[in-house]
């Protein structure tokens, strides 16, 4: 893994980034802690069970909380998105719509990855100008 810090933040679609929907949290923690590089770094049961993942100070957490996975993600900005892209590919990972968005007058690159789980993930990196 890259030792440079590339991920810079992370923002949910729906309502709390730290209680994306899952149905199991095992599985959720394994597959990102080895397909995105995070590490675990909290568990608690209440109100409803949670874990909380991290990479380069960014987290976001699952919960099963009832919540439907494939109506809800986040979105992560990334300082290096191409190397993001060939970590993540060489981790197994299928990368989905590599492309240019425009959003308020700025250029961004993109490209989405939709999680075993069903969460949606959008990496973007804004574009120089």
């Amino acid at each position: 893994m890259n030792k440079e810090k590339m991920f810079e933040s992370a923002s949910a679609y729906q309502d709390d980034i730290l209680a994306l929907p899952v149905i199991d949290l095992n599985a959720a923690s394994n597959w990102y802690c080895k397909h995105f590089g995070m590490v675990e770094v909290e568990r608690s049961e209440a109100p409803v069970p949670t874990v909380v993942l991290e990479r380069d100070g960014v987290r976001i957490g699952f919960a099963l909380n009832g919540g439907d996975a494939s109506q809800d993600g986040a979105a992560f900005a990334v300082s290096d998105i191409r190397a993001i892209r060939d970590e993540l590919e060489s981790n197994g990972v299928k990368i989905g719509n590599w492309r240019i968005d425009e959003r308020d007058g700025k250029k961004y690159q993109v490209f989405f990855v939709v999680a075993p789980d069903g969460l949606c993930y959008y990496f973007h990196q804004l574009l120089s100008e």
